[in-house]
């Protein structure tokens, strides 16, 4: 569990590098305005199948007779503006794995660990397959969790979406330039629940305010270090 603790606490650190401005803000700003103008042209069609599927009915009569108008007649209007920060944090999670990993992994590797060899195990078409496996199961989990919303365990839908798509995006482009294909597939099954912990912590961020905006970028980096330091363990203890 250190290794989690020491992985995030270095990944916030980096957070506020003046290079980290650019490489957290450009995704976050592209999803805004992607799903933004999606929105103007599809949003109310959308909503409305979305509102078929959530309980929607059932919450606002059960505010209504509580005498909570104000928050019925809002609920609506709540859920669209959680779906549009899910849809946008989630394509903001896409965008940093495809386009600013290499960056950032360059940052960490030779701030942290400048004598890890790269091995170049890993390739552009792994890391696509990854990523559009990833966002499929993703998918999948989001879809059949919806009904749950609201109930009692309705959070931990989106949570354990969230740590899946973290972990699984994560994991392969963290390593791939600095581990061989080796490595790659016995770090890939090695110590999983502490991979899947990281994937559920840094998935809490993406639903607190204001922090969310930071998530991809900190998940990144937080899993950049994680998997570095394992690779680095792996070696000393196979040397």
């Amino acid at each position: 569990m250190s290794g989690l603790f020491s992985a995030l606490s270095r990944a916030s650190i980096n957070l506020f590098n003046p290079r980290m401005l650019w490489l957290w803000s450009w995704p976050i700003l592209v999803s805004a305005i992607f799903w933004w103008l999606i929105g103007m042209f599809f949003w109310t069609p959308l909503s409305g199948w979305l509102l078929t599927v959530i309980p929607v009915d059932t919450l606002q009569n059960w505010l209504e007779t509580s005498h909570l108008q104000v928050i019925a007649d809002g609920v609506e209007t709540v859920i669209n503006l959680i779906i549009f920060m899910i849809l946008t944090i989630t394509t903001s999670l896409v965008i940093t794995a495809l386009f600013t990993m290499p960056a950032l992994v360059s940052f960490v590797a030779k701030r942290y660990y400048p004598d890890l060899a790269p091995m170049r195990g890993g390739t552009i078409t792994g890391s696509l397959r990854n990523v559009l496996l990833a966002i499929a199961i993703f998918i999948v989990i989001w879809i059949a969790t919806i009904p749950l919303w609201f109930t009692g365990i309705g959070l931990l839908g989106p949570l354990l979406a969230a740590a899946y798509l973290n972990q699984r995006l994560f994991f392969y482009d963290a390593l791939c330039d600095h581990a061989d294909n080796s490595e790659l597939n016995k770090l890939s099954t090695m110590n999983r629940p502490a991979r899947w912990s990281l994937g559920f912590l840094t998935g809490l961020l993406q639903f607190i305010p204001f922090l969310n905006f930071f998530a991809p970028t900190l998940t990144a980096l937080a899993f950049i270090h994680f998997e570095l330091a394992r690779l680095a363990q792996l070696r000393r203890t196979t040397n």
